[in-house]
């Protein structure tokens, strides 16, 4: 009897589906994949765009690439949130675009896929989730076509490059 429940117990738990890739690493993750649980981690939920539609420059305090598209915001906790961009422009390009317009170096965060993050504010751990910052992410590679656009029919189907921002709430 034993046998016949741990039987069905393993095979309700390869049953699970994979986790949903979030587009960015959470803070203090390392770039080495870890194994992955049984059972999946718990996901920041996609919530509505702002009252008044897309967030814009001013309400987010930074510059956006012309031609971006807003996918979606989510919940950062802490009373923070990020929001998440998609672009068809290729990942140097957004990079030199925002080396430019918030005029800092920014920083290579990980090789492979190529992130680059420009802080736009202090972080204070103890009051944030995340610290204030546009990031910016390769989406596109031999194994990857970019990131699924979530409107079903919309063009482009993916992006290549996708970019968050978290605004600086101490501004």
């Amino acid at each position: 009897m034993l046998v016949v429940l741990a039987l069905v117990a393993a095979f309700a738990a390869a049953q699970q589906p994979p986790p949903v890739p979030q587009p960015f690493p959470r803070p203090g993750t390392q770039p080495v994949r870890p194994p992955q649980p049984t059972t999946p981690p718990p996901t920041a939920t996609p919530s509505t765009p702002p009252p008044d539609g897309v967030p814009t420059e001013t309400t987010l305090g930074v510059p956006l690439y012309p031609g971006s598209q807003f996918i979606a915001s989510y919940d950062a906790g802490r009373g923070q949130r990020y929001y998440i961009f998609g672009s068809t422009a290729p990942f140097v390009d957004l990079v030199t675009y925002y080396r430019n317009v918030l005029k800092q170096k920014g920083e290579l965060v990980f090789d492979v896929p190529a992130t680059h993050e420009f802080d736009i504010g202090k972080f204070n751990e103890d009051t944030m989730a995340f610290p204030p910052s546009v990031t910016i992410k390769d989406y596109q590679s031999d194994v990857s076509q970019g990131y699924p656009n979530p409107k079903a029919g919309a063009d482009p189907a993916r992006f290549p490059t996708i970019i968050q921002v978290v605004p600086n709430a101490g501004r």
